[in-house]
């Protein structure tokens, strides 16, 4: 098994390399956002210390563009090609599994869809480059300080372990993005009860069925009261592992929000 060979490559080190760039990875993501929110941040999917979208971007990156890694100027580009596509195919992959929008583009300049972006893909070429040039190198003499056989041992418990965390946290990502679902269908109702009070008084009339104008208003702000205090009591029952992942992706929505603010920048540029 450990000699399987891909592109060139044989298992054992693709799995090593797997695991180090993941907790690169992580160190990075996490240091960048405690940061950016001035609070300790674990980012990442699975709650251990890896982010797995940086150990099997690596990788593939690596694995894709090795053939033509001599040639800086192939490297560049194919660095953009490659990593925008990755990217692309794991946010429409990771919104159809957990109905969620992981990252939003919507904001950026030349974005397609708000899950890639041109701003991102340049900065993935030159990533590209110093992986192959600084990060290999680097992984590579990590990978010869230990033995093969320590190696080996290592891999396989590091790989159970995170077979158990990524089973955990998928099952808690899809919880989440069934919340997120649920707390806008509230925060729509809710929206749409206060479109209704926000309408005159003699419309109001008209659909009021019997009761006075005085009597549908105190309705309609019982039914919104009640819906507000039926999503304050969902956020409050998140469990740990929900808040973790909440706290780990402070923009996170579900993907019927993320959908309608993608409507609405697009909506907002044609008007520009």
């Amino acid at each position: 098994m450990w000699d399987f060979q891909i592109a060139g490559e044989d298992l054992y080190h693709i799995l090593n390399w797997f695991f180090i760039y993941s907790f690169l990875g992580w160190v990075w993501e996490s240091s960048y956002v405690s940061v950016k929110e001035k609070r300790p941040v674990n980012r990442g999917f699975v709650t251990g210390p890896v982010c797995t979208i940086y150990g099997f971007g690596a990788v593939s990156v690596y694995l894709i563009l090795k053939p033509i890694s001599n040639n800086l100027l192939y490297l560049y580009l194919g660095g953009v090609i490659v990593p925008t596509i990755l990217e692309y195919l794991t946010a429409v992959l990771m919104e159809q599994i957990f109905h969620m929008s992981w990252w939003d583009y919507s904001k950026n300049r030349f974005n397609f869809q708000g899950r890639i972006c041109l701003g991102a893909s340049l900065g993935w070429g030159i990533f590209s480059m110093i992986l192959f040039y600084v990060f290999q190198p680097f992984v590579n003499w990590i990978t010869a300080l230990y033995s093969v056989t320590f190696g080996k041992v290592l891999v396989t418990l590091a790989a159970l372990v995170y077979a158990a965390d990524f089973g955990m946290s998928f099952l808690n990502a899809m919880q989440v993005g069934e919340r997120l679902g649920r707390m806008d269908e509230l925060l729509e109702e809710t929206a749409e009860l206060r479109k209704r009070l926000e309408m005159r008084m003699d419309a109001l009339a008209a659909f009021t069925a019997g009761m006075t104008a005085a009597e549908y208003k105190n309705h309609l702000e019982e039914r919104i009261r009640a819906l507000h205090s039926r999503y304050e009591q969902m956020k409050a029952r998140s469990s740990r592992l929900n808040r973790r992942v909440m706290n780990a992706y402070p923009n996170l929505k579900s993907r019927r929000q993320a959908f309608k603010e993608r409507l609405q920048s697009r909506e907002k540029s044609k008007r520009i």
